[in-house]
């Protein structure tokens, strides 16, 4: 037994138990901590950053490629398209796999073979795209956002001749705009990402644009794609599309007028002109000078403006490209205000009457000016010897400041002022359009308390509106009252064409009675037909209308005279409204030997418009007996018949004849049978005379009266068409334009339409 081993003390066993305990408490400590910190690692990588992890590897692992969705389509109100996005192409090229491509493929092109052939399919600078190329960490740089389709199918040549990789081309969307200038400051433009910029392109991008699709393609490591393992591709939705209250038609009528004022009377200071539905608020064609060209917005349109970028650099030469690109851009008819001038005083009148101050049988007599209390110096009247005693609607007709003052003093400040916010004027129309501005006024305190304000104000000066403002109030002169709220977009139709959204006309309020309404009417029309409205006469039409040339307040041309606006207003037909047109032209030049008016310059562009316009519109003029100047007719065929039979054929159609010959047979005529020419034609009948072959030359009848323009073009072999003024054969009546100018050859019997103006009109 003396070699048992011995056993340890009980205190050793203790120490070593409690060690034991104490490392196993210890190593479940930790591994409770361990496993703690691990979860919360885990949590952390799989719970919180999931979302961000999982973007990361699927960015690392897959391509995307955007899809543009097709912007909506604008169309006018038939159905015309006016901007439309058509199929393009994007070229973009990923750096890091052309650097692969380089390193990889000992056949490989080089980087600046590559950016030259780029560069030359595209029209783009290969220094460029060799930059671009440098960015190895980068995977997508666009070398061109919206090629065209034959640029693309060249690019797709090009790299399957070289096999060059690295270089993609995606499908895009181009906008276009078919019609080039027409209607630009009302459909606008979008940028080169496709976003809405100016006019309705841009108040309603968020309709038009659509959802974009995308393209998911799978790629290695090194950013190259991996054919065939993975694709996923998420459908592009078009967007709506817009259909408009605009017709391309009348539309192009209105800036044919705006392009006449300007090349005649302008001085580049601009011009405006509007058409709108009287019966709801439908803007039918609205336009500005100066205009843009919307598929290359950037380049400055109109020559009397660019001329003026031709001698500056650099900087000075952005800074004035930029300023002539917003004025371009720019809505005199809606961004812009101006003083109407006389224009106005069809609200005047229809303030008066309402309120029962005067009637058709007022009359008031005008020396040529009026003085007015708490002002000194005389109001003066166009006509400085006075009209005399007039009645109401002869003061219309006239024109006259002293009458239409004492009208505005007769209604008073307080309600002339109610009238202004009645009529719409202190507040924005509402139209959807963008940069819509307000009229300049004088607070309701201060005009209360200065009879000169209301005086001025009754004949349309110190004051401004803008054109679409004035319009909208004049319309509810004549159409019965009612007040509507302009408006572009009829209906919102989706990508299948069903209706999303349908514009409903409802009046504001009615501004005045029926009844007062067909007063103004009676009473615009007169101006027209004898007063200084007279050269908006329209052939075989009733038309309504008021004259203005407005003085710009505080401003002076380099003579020192007065600065203006002459504008015209015409509705038509006069007795019961569809259209009414609004055209302006500021600071005209006073150096065309015409007096400087609205009744001079600009009612006889809007005559020549109208006539146009109205015909097409589907309203059939009609003629009075003596207006044989203005009707057309069919020339019967005589050839083969004699004379005596010939002659009573020819004055059984109202046509007069010269003969040219002695033969007793009518063997030729001019102009031809079947042609439809003026009734006031001389008809050429030879009489065994063989017809010359030879062209008329068309002489120059400008200035000359209607009997000495017919008897001109009469002997040169041609016949006179007239349009413009209609009813007065006063001398001052002389033509203003022709339609062949000087010195060009026309056949025999052609017909060269002459426009007559009176051009004593004085407002």
């Amino acid at each position: 037994m003396e070699n048992a081993p011995k056993r340890k003390p009980e205190s050793a066993r203790r120490a070593n138990r409690i060690i034991r305990a104490r490392t196993l408490v210890l190593m479940l400590v930790l591994g409770i901590f361990s496993f703690a910190a691990l979860f919360a690692n885990l949590y952390k990588w799989q719970i919180v950053h999931h979302d961000r992890l999982q973007s990361m590897a699927i960015s690392q692992q897959t391509r995307k490629t955007t899809v543009s969705a097709s912007r909506g389509t604008i169309y006018d109100r038939n159905g015309d398209i006016l901007a439309i996005s058509a199929t393009a192409e994007k070229i973009f090229l990923s750096p890091m796999e052309i650097e692969k491509y380089i390193e990889e493929d000992k056949n490989a092109k080089s980087r600046a073979f590559i950016a030259e052939g780029l560069g030359g399919i595209l029209g783009v600078d290969a220094a460029r795209i060799e930059e671009m190329m440098d960015k190895t960490w980068s995977e997508y740089e666009v070398i061109k956002l919206k090629a065209e389709q034959e640029e693309a199918d060249a690019v797709r040549a090009f790299l399957n001749e070289h096999g060059i990789r690295g270089v993609y081309i995606s499908t895009n969307a181009k906008r276009y705009y078919p019609y080039g200038t027409l209607a630009a400051h009302i459909v606008g433009f979008v940028g080169t990402d496709d976003y809405g910029l100016y006019g309705l392109e841009a108040l309603y991008n968020e309709e038009l644009e659509g959802t974009s699709g995308m393209v998911v393609t799978a790629k290695d490591g090194s950013g190259a794609s991996l054919l065939y393992q993975y694709e996923q591709y998420f459908e592009a939705h078009g967007g709506d599309s817009l259909e408009l209250t605009i017709d391309t038609t009348m539309q192009y009528y209105l800036e044919k007028a705006l392009e006449e004022l300007e090349a005649k009377y302008g001085t580049g200071a601009g011009a405006t002109g509007i058409i709108m539905d009287v019966n709801n608020g439908a803007v039918r064609a609205m336009a500005s000078l100066p205009t843009y060209d919307l598929n290359d917005y950037g380049t400055i349109h109109d020559e009397r403006l660019a001329a003026e970028l031709s001698e500056l650099e650099d900087e000075e030469y952005l800074e004035k490209l930029g300023a002539l690109q917003l004025r371009q851009w720019r809505s005199k008819a809606v961004n812009d205000t101006y003083e109407p001038g006389s224009t106005f005083k069809i609200l005047t009148l229809a303030m008066a009457l309402e309120e029962g101050e005067v009637s058709t049988s007022s009359h008031f007599n005008c020396v040529g000016h009026a003085y007015v209390q708490g002002w000194n110096d005389p109001i003066n009247c166009s006509n400085r010897t006075g009209h005399g005693y007039q009645t109401l609607t002869e003061a219309a007709g006239n024109s006259c400041n002293p009458a239409f003052m004492e009208l505005g003093l007769r209604v008073g400040t307080q309600r002339f002022y109610q009238y202004l916010k009645d009529f719409g004027l202190m507040e924005k129309t509402g139209i959807d359009m963008i940069g819509e501005t307000t009229g300049i006024f004088a607070n309701e305190k201060d005009f209360n308390s200065q009879i000169v304000s209301l005086a001025t104000y009754s004949f349309g000066q110190t004051f401004n509106v803008t054109p679409l403002a004035l319009i909208a109030a004049q319309a509810a002169c004549v159409n019965g009252g009612y007040l509507y709220t302009p408006y572009l977009v009829e209906r919102v139709l989706d990508d299948e064409g069903n209706v999303v959204k349908q514009h409903t006309p409802t009046p504001i309020r009615q501004v005045i009675s029926e009844k007062t309404s067909a007063t103004v009417r009676e009473i615009l029309e007169y101006v027209v037909s004898d007063g200084t409205g007279r050269n908006g006469q329209v052939a075989g039409y009733r038309i309504g209308g008021k004259t203005g040339t407005a003085e710009k307040t505080g401003q002076k041309d380099e003579s020192g005279s007065n600065k203006v606006v002459v504008s015209f207003v015409c509705f038509a037909p006069a007795d019961d409204p569809e259209i009414i047109m609004l055209l302006t032209l500021d600071t005209p030049s006073r150096t065309t030997g015409t007096y400087v008016s609205g009744g001079n310059m600009v009612a006889p562009v809007a005559s020549a418009a109208m006539a146009e316009i109205l015909p097409y519109l589907g309203y059939e003029a009609e003629y009075d007996a003596g207006d044989v100047l203005f009707t057309n007719a069919n020339v019967p065929n005589v050839i083969g018949q004699s004379r005596e039979s010939a002659a009573l054929r020819m004055s059984a159609s109202g046509f007069a004849f010269t003969t040219v010959g002695d033969g007793p047979t009518v063997t030729d005529q001019t102009p031809v049978g079947g042609s439809v020419v003026p009734s006031a034609a001389t008809i050429i009948l030879y009489l065994g005379e063989e017809k010359p072959d030879t062209p008329c030359i068309v002489p120059n009848v400008l200035g000359m009266t209607a009997e000495q323009a017919n008897a001109a073009l009469t002997n040169a072999g041609l016949i006179m068409g007239v349009s413009g003024m209609t009813t007065s054969s006063a001398r001052s009546v002389i033509a203003i334009s022709q339609s062949d100018v000087e010195g060009t050859q026309l056949p025999a019997g052609s017909v060269v339409t002459v426009q007559f103006s009176d051009t004593s009109v004085s407002d």
